[in-house]
């Protein structure tokens, strides 16, 4: 079985880190390195990090039907599947039909909810229960195609993003790894997508990130654990923005930005309809701490409120 391997972001780089173990891919592709910060480092992409850790060489490229080295090998010498994973472009023609069983993702959610870029997020900003893992074939629609494997996972109350996005790459290169074998022994089967329930995680954005005290107690997590992996939510104390990086929801209320008490010395703050126990926190240029430290730091007092 001839694979290739394309991707560039941190998904796609702890799913060819399992995949990789198990199976051989004759060709790694990712994107070219990107300028960043004040003096404009130069930084390699997360897939030719993980690629050169497990001593494995990769092509960069660009836009992949410009690339007239790639295009003639997918036309000329197709291989029989490609894995586009967490690559940040739309694939099309050649790459699409050339391969003997297409291009296949590993999309983080249970297609077809939660198409698009953010779906774990969003499915923690939703509240959702359950959560899983989708290998499908791509198709010019965007996550639209048929599905080859998906695994249902439960989200446990507290879990965050970060905690998830390891699962769920673990889980994916696992029923990945299990597609192939199923080409190879002619077991598989593709399953068309029902579009009419579809939904869609749209691309996080900053004014997501802002939660307030006013909001609903279990929103207000929500979004704090799925931002955890990225930006961070914040909430403005006393006119600066302190980052919320870990919560826990408590079913007790009060006034909202209330310090109701203190549990291990972390601040419960009243929400609306509810609490949540800040246990992980940032202030502005500073290094994250505990809700505890924060609170001592902060002199927050019982009765107090945050404003």
């Amino acid at each position: 079985m001839r694979m290739w391997f394309i991707g560039s972001g941190a998904f796609a780089a702890a799913c060819l880190t399992y995949m990789s173990k198990k199976l051989a891919f004759e060709k790694i592709v990712t994107g070219h390195p990107t300028k960043s910060g004040r003096g404009l480092k130069e930084s390699v992409s997360c897939v030719e990090r993980a690629a050169d850790d497990l001593g494995l060489a990769v092509e960069r490229a660009g836009p992949l039907a410009q690339e007239e080295n790639l295009v003639r090998a997918v036309t000329c010498a197709p291989p029989d599947v490609i894995f586009v994973v967490d690559f940040g472009q739309l694939i099309k023609e050649p790459f699409l039909s050339a391969p003997r069983y297409g291009c296949l993702n590993i999309h983080p959610s249970l297609l077809p909810r939660w198409r698009g870029a953010a779906p774990i997020q969003r499915a923690l900003m939703n509240g959702d229960t359950a959560i899983g893992v989708t290998v499908f074939r791509l198709v010019e629609e965007l996550d639209a195609g048929p599905i080859l494997a998906r695994m249902e996972l439960p989200v446990p109350p507290e879990a965050t993003s970060a905690e998830l996005f390891d699962i769920l790459a673990l889980a994916g290169s696992q029923i990945a790894v299990v597609g192939i074998e199923s080409f190879i022994d002619g077991s598989y089967q593709f399953s068309d997508q029902n579009s009419e329930f579809a939904t869609y995680a749209a691309k996080l954005t900053k004014e997501e990130a802002q939660v307030s005290w006013n909001q609903n107690y279990l929103l207000l997590h929500n979004t704090v654990r799925a931002l955890a992996s990225s930006t961070g939510a914040f909430a403005m104390v006393l006119g600066k923005r302190v980052k919320l990086w870990r919560t826990v929801p408590v079913d007790t209320e009060g006034t909202p930005g209330e310090v109701l008490y203190f549990l291990d010395g972390d601040p419960v703050i009243a929400c609306e309809g509810g609490a949540v126990r800040l246990q992980e926190v940032q202030n502005e240029g500073k290094r994250k701490i505990s809700g505890a430290d924060w609170a001592c730091g902060g002199r927050l007092k019982m009765g107090g409120v945050l404003t």
